[in-house]
């Protein structure tokens, strides 16, 4: 492709809005261009990456055994209604009316569509298993678009869908994806790691996400530092022991604490470590009210709250809900007296002697509170979320912390959906069931942004060569001077005879703006016919190391593939 033909409006300054890495140098790279909040234009670099990466996926899913078809992005709003989602996915699904004031929406996922698509085309189980996949647009209305491609309105997914008539079935496709999606990621040279995690608004229980290591990530993964296990912090299982203190337990006892409302207020205030205070939450779980009890220097993970007690919803009681529950204030909640709400603690609370804990009164706490002593809980769970340092819920090492960007995750659906939408077959003894379900998804366009949050320097960007979009920027410096012309030209059509794809910068620019522009698209090979071109001798650079070749014209193809091949 010659340079001057195609679209590629690179930037010199970074845009003011754009936040991170992959944003800034897709955007300076002349590879997206924003039409919208959290909606961009593809322009011809970015598709062809993107192409790329959807021919892995493709090829990584066909091995699995997943059949391509293309599914409508408009739905109707009927299939959400049966599963219940119309009236639970919330604001970030785009609704809209037609002419006839029918409801509709943008899809956001399609689990809804293939499950009356499947129900109404499978009746038997000589039909089963069967995995169907698309690569699509979506769309979410995400109150906070940001960081580009890695968290839009609009962007480009494959999703797949299995349909099982037994559990083993499952799984055994579940572990077919989950490997699937292991070699696509490894094949577009991503840092990742396959974490345990909740399956939030899809339903089901099993699913997994896979994290790219990324400082911009929104996402916290603990994992351990000498095995394999990770997950997302919302999921990771708390096996810490606590060991119960020998002191003796001493009379309880109410203290004023005139102004001293936080965790650490009050431990600075009474001289008592944050570990020895029994921090107290009311929270709403559906409709039922919960007080919810942790170790002051421990959080609240509501992710295992809302597992724990089946719960749909789980969110903080607000402090017009608190004072009309418990009379008393946020800042003095304690579990002490408390007979009307059902109280859950976590693990570490059961070991603490002597600790402190809110009065229920403002400005008063109680010291030397024993639990099970001075108040009973209904049951101590792991109810917090994981620190560094803790042990690896595998036995194996102690957790350490990352970031990351989600770019794909698996679920095992179970009944979620076929039960709601009468999905159902016969089996072998002629009984109607409703199918078994899984459902696994790749972020495509994030994916494109990930790569570039993770491949680049000061200079630009470095594509791994399998997703560059070229494998070669050839650059004549001076298209006026007869011998860099011709050399350039003969060379762009050997090239190109050989099956390198090239990008042949023949523009009238400075040779200063072409370099710029070359480290900018960040191509793995850099051709450059200068000033020895009379002598036919060109100069190669690799762009990811910055090593220099001064090359013969008749060794440059082998010279090319040596290198191409090696990168």
């Amino acid at each position: 492709m010659k340079q001057s033909m195609t679209l590629i409006p690179t930037l010199r300054e970074i845009p003011s809005d754009a936040e991170v890495k992959s944003h800034q140098l897709l955007l300076r790279a002349g590879f997206i261009r924003q039409n919208a909040s959290g909606v961009y234009s593809y322009l011809p670099l970015a598709q062809i990456v993107l192409r790329k990466i959807e021919a892995i996926v493709r090829e990584e899913m066909n091995e699995a055994g997943a059949v391509e078809l293309l599914m409508p992005a408009l739905q109707q709003a009927e299939f959400w209604q049966e599963s219940g989602r119309w009236y639970t996915y919330g604001p970030e699904l785009m609704r809209l009316k037609d002419r006839h004031d029918r409801d509709f929406a943008l899809g956001a996922t399609h689990e809804e569509v293939i499950t009356s698509l499947v129900r109404d085309e499978v009746k038997s189980y000589k039909r089963l298993p069967l995995t169907l996949y698309q690569i699509q647009t979506k769309f979410r209305d995400e109150k906070r678009p940001r960081f580009g491609l890695l968290r839009g309105r609009e962007f480009i997914m494959k999703d797949a869908y299995s349909f099982h008539s037994n559990p083993e079935s499952l799984d055994d496709v579940y572990n077919k994806m989950y490997q699937a999606y292991s070699n696509v990621f490894s094949r577009c040279q991503l840092d990742f790691r396959a974490v345990i995690a909740d399956s939030g608004a899809m339903g089901g229980k099993d699913t997994h996400e896979f994290m790219v290591l990324s400082d911009v990530g929104e996402d916290t993964i603990a994992y351990s530092d000498s095995s394999d296990f990770a997950a997302n912090i919302e999921m990771a299982p708390v096996v810490a022991k606590y060991e119960k203190s020998s002191e003796a337990e001493l009379p309880l006892e109410k203290v004023e604490t005139i102004n001293q409302k936080t965790i650490e207020d009050v431990s600075n205030f009474l001289s008592v470590s944050p570990a020895k205070c029994i921090k107290s939450l009311l929270f709403k779980l559906d409709e039922k009210y919960v007080l919810v009890l942790v170790r002051g220097d421990h959080e609240v993970n509501d992710i295992k709250l809302k597992n724990i007690l089946d719960a749909s919803s789980v969110e903080l009681a607000s402090p017009e809900e608190a004072h009309s529950v418990l009379a008393c204030t946020i800042g003095s909640i304690g579990p002490i007296g408390i007979s009307n709400v059902e109280i859950i603690a976590d693990i570490a609370v059961e070991s603490i002697v002597n600790g402190v804990c809110g009065a229920n009164e403002e400005h008063f706490h109680y010291t030397n509170v024993n639990p099970n002593r001075d108040f009973q809980v209904t049951k101590f769970v792991d109810l917090r979320f994981i620190q560094e340092g803790d042990p690896s819920p595998d036995g194996k090492g102690t957790i350490v912390f990352a970031k990351g960007i989600e770019v794909g995750h698996v679920f095992k659906l179970g009944t979620r959906y076929s039960e709601a939408m009468n999905a159902s077959y016969l089996d072998e003894n002629g009984r109607t069931k409703p199918m078994l379900m899984g459902c696994y998804g790749i972020g495509v366009s994030r994916t494109l942004a990930a790569v570039a949050e993770q491949f680049n320097d000061e200079n630009g960007l470095v594509w791994p060569v399998n997703l560059a979009p070229f494998d070669v920027h050839l650059i004549a410096v001076n298209m006026k001077d007869e011998a860099q012309a011709q050399l350039s030209e003969e060379l762009y059509s050997h090239l190109k005879q050989s099956r390198f794809d090239v990008l042949f910068d023949e523009r009238q620019e400075r040779p200063g703006v072409k370099f710029a522009d070359s480290d900018l698209i960040g191509l793995p090979l850099r051709i450059t016919v200068g000033k020895k071109a009379s002598e036919g001798i060109v100069e190669v650079k690799v762009r990811k190391t910055g090593e220099v070749y001064e090359v013969q014209k008749a060794d440059l193809l082998t010279m090319v593939t040596d290198l191409v091949k090696s990168l």
